[in-house]
């Protein structure tokens, strides 16, 4: 149950003085429903209303305040579209009041002709003379004292002015409650951070463009209060997957050694540190939870599958699962003749397995007569029971929430060994925020006998150039993808746009053309990826929804149209589709003019380097959290207040508090763990209270 406490700030914004059903709607538009949420919605910036000049100096542009008579009123004609001018002055000179379809009768209460008035807004010159349309604050010199110096700048949406949003905050503020603190009294003064409902208070009172930076104390504050309650809920689920006692998986290597004497290559120096490290885990009493992180084509399937044979060596079952049918036929597709090699039994199941023969792959699976499994989220299925599965394998983890991950481990007799694997490169901090204290291998070299990538930036409007260079590489054999751009939101666009390029090419290179796209049925996604792979197709056109994941080493040509609109991490994955074979690859970066200034440094890095792990840090630079996975990714927590790009160090030492707290007082029982309580309902990670009761 959320602590009483708290229940004011979980209530409906409509319970607010002056909020409406409309002013409801319109804040439900930028997702604040409730006060806590406009709590978090802090200010972008400030508005300066200390610049008083006379009329005849106001600078075009600034934000003035001014001390006027009113003089005339100059309503427009009727059925025209010209402005009401209300026209003023001071001792220096003249400004024109602008107001378009504003009602005359407020326009003449407001400004009385021969009253003094102060106004406040945006200076702006016209044919000459001075003007100011709509002023933000129209006052009587006794009202003086109620115009604000400095003002906060909010987010806003259409129909949602910035007044209706601080009267809004205003209304919030009111409900803070004084909660109990949290923090470490050292780590406050050290810092030199307000408490919280100070800090709250502070970050919606700015004083200057200083006050809304991140590393400001105040924002420092809520941000490390966030990154604390991650950290912490991540470790109690931590801690309780700890306290459950795994079993220890030790293989003698007796089906490893076969499939390494059936591998066409020796394992890189990468491979083997990782391997050692999961064996390392799987021998131990607790249950394994490891990430394995390694760029596209480094070698990661290899890595999973020994693995998996020292669970099927222990008398145990293994699983891999895979976010997209075309991955998880793939990884079949690469383990089938090794697991032959080996002996082991392999089985494939998917959202297709129907019938008569899923119903014996299920009865084989429950009497143990199948060792590896892969599949994609039809393994959850509540049919799905293994005889003793010991291993879970997650592939692009990221494509799966924490939720899912745990409904496969349940599928085993007592707790069950994970490996996540990944081919985006996380960042540390990112991979901090998502596993908290994860023990995490590195898959940092590529096999033996890959070429580096020519990469090479275009101009879209060299693209005839691009065609005539993709038919060169064609008469030499080569195959090529080419990737259509990510327009919008919206899978239908994109997808007339991959229409509209394959009808291009086919003009030109005919029936060696394919289309894949996301609204292609299973079965028709596997068919033409089936013809690029056997060459009956030679260039595949695709949209961004669709998993490229089938490796073909024929293929050394990407082209990515438009490539500006990637993130350095989607033009990363793309690249790697290529250069997986010995022959010489080339990606075609194509982009539109103008380059803005992200653009042209993201695609300055992806031409400078290959390592996944830099291509990241530059992009979680660039682009922020939020977006470094591309789309928002279920296995990644959203932060309101946090911004891991600039608060990585705060993010570490939330890390260490976190562990310090949960070495001190597991159960969070003591004064401080009671308020660390509030903390975690307060930022609603609600799950990591419940493992404490459920233990």
């Amino acid at each position: 149950m959320r602590p009483e406490i708290l229940y004011p700030l979980f209530g409906s914004l409509t319970a607010l003085k002056g909020i409406g059903g409309r002013t409801a709607a319109h804040l439900a538009r930028l997702g604040l429903s409730r006060v806590v949420d406009l709590l978090w919605h802090l200010p972008t910036g400030v508005i300066d209303r200390s610049y008083r000049p006379n009329v005849a100096v106001a600078a075009d542009g600034a934000i003035a305040t001014l001390t006027v008579r009113i003089l005339e009123h100059l309503p427009a004609p009727p059925g025209g579209r010209r402005p009401y001018r209300v026209r003023a002055s001071d001792d220096s000179g003249e400004i024109d009041l602008v107001f378009f379809s504003t009602h005359r009768g407020y326009i003449a209460e407001m400004l009385p002709v021969g009253a003094t008035r102060i106004i406040s807004g945006k200076v702006e010159y016209f044919q000459g003379r001075p003007q100011m349309s709509h002023p933000d604050y129209i006052l009587s010199p006794e009202a003086a004292a109620s115009l604000p110096t400095v003002e906060p700048v909010y987010g806003l949406t259409a129909g949602l002015s910035g007044r209706v949003m601080r009267r809004a905050v205003e209304g919030a503020l009111h409900h803070l409650p004084a909660l109990p603190e949290w923090l470490d009294p050292a780590l406050l003064q050290r810092q030199g951070w307000p408490g919280w409902q100070t800090a709250v208070k502070a970050a919606h009172a700015p004083i200057s463009e200083a006050d809304t930076e991140p590393l400001g104390p105040a924002r420092a504050r809520l941000a490390y209060d966030e990154l604390l309650a991650n950290q912490l809920a991540l470790a109690l689920v931590r801690e309780r997957m700890k306290r459950r006692k795994g079993r220890a998986i030790v293989g003698a290597g007796a089906l490893r050694a076969k499939v390494m004497a059936a591998l066409p290559f020796a394992l890189t120096g990468a491979q083997v540190r990782a391997l050692a490290e999961i064996d390392a885990d799987m021998k131990s009493d607790d249950a394994m939870l490891r990430l394995l992180q390694g760029d596209v084509g480094s070698g990661k399937t290899v890595v999973a599958l020994l693995a998996m044979l020292s669970a099927v060596e222990a008398g145990g079952q293994a699983a891999m699962l895979a976010p997209t049918e075309i991955l998880a036929r793939q990884h079949y597709d690469t383990l089938k003749p090794l697991a032959e090699a080996a002996g082991v039994r392999l089985a494939l199941l998917t959202g297709r397995s129907k019938g008569k023969a899923r119903e014996l792959a299920l009865a084989a699976l429950a009497a143990g007569e199948i060792d590896l499994l892969v599949g994609t989220h039809a393994l959850f299925e509540a049919d799905v029971a293994f005889a003793d599965l010991v291993l879970a394998v997650i592939d692009e983890q990221h494509r799966f929430g924490v939720h899912q991950r745990l409904r496969l481990a349940g599928k085993g007799q007592g707790p069950v060994d994970m490996l996540v694997m990944t081919a985006t490169p996380i960042p540390r901090t990112l991979a901090l925020t998502a596993y908290g204290d994860m023990d995490v291998s590195r898959l940092d070299e590529k096999p033996s006998g890959r070429a580096p990538i020519d990469t090479r930036a275009v101009p879209q409007a060299r693209l005839e150039e691009v065609v005539a260079g993709v038919g060169r590489a064609l008469a030499s054999g080569a195959r090529v993808y080419w990737v259509c751009p990510l327009i919008e939101d919206s899978a239908a666009v994109d997808l007339a746009a991959a229409e509209a390029r394959a009808a291009a090419l086919r003009d030109v290179f005919g029936a060696a053309v394919g289309l894949i796209h996301g609204r292609l049925k299973g079965a028709e996604k596997e068919a033409v990826m089936a013809d690029f792979v056997a060459g009956r197709i030679s260039i595949l056109v695709a949209t961004t929804v669709i998993e490229v994941g089938v490796d073909v080493p024929q293929a050394t040509v990407m082209v990515i149209e438009h490539a500006e609109r990637f993130g350095l991490a989607q033009l990363h994955q793309l690249r790697g589709r290529v250069g997986r074979g010995v022959d010489k690859s080339t990606c075609i970066l194509l982009y539109g003019s103008p380059l803005g200034e992200t653009a042209r440094a993201r695609l300055k890095v992806i031409r400078e380097t290959e390592d996944g792990f830099r291509i990241a840090e530059e992009d979680l630079k660039l682009r922020g959290a939020g977006e470094v996975l591309g789309t928002r990714q279920s296995g990644l927590p959203e932060f309101r207040l946090a911004d891991i790009a600039v608060h990585g160090d705060l993010l570490a030492m939330a890390r260490d508090d976190a562990r310090l707290i949960i070495a001190k007082d597991p159960e969070l029982a003591q004064a401080r763990g009671q308020a660390l309580r509030v903390l975690l309902y307060l930022f609603e990670r609600d799950a990591a209270v419940k493992t404490l009761r459920s233990g």
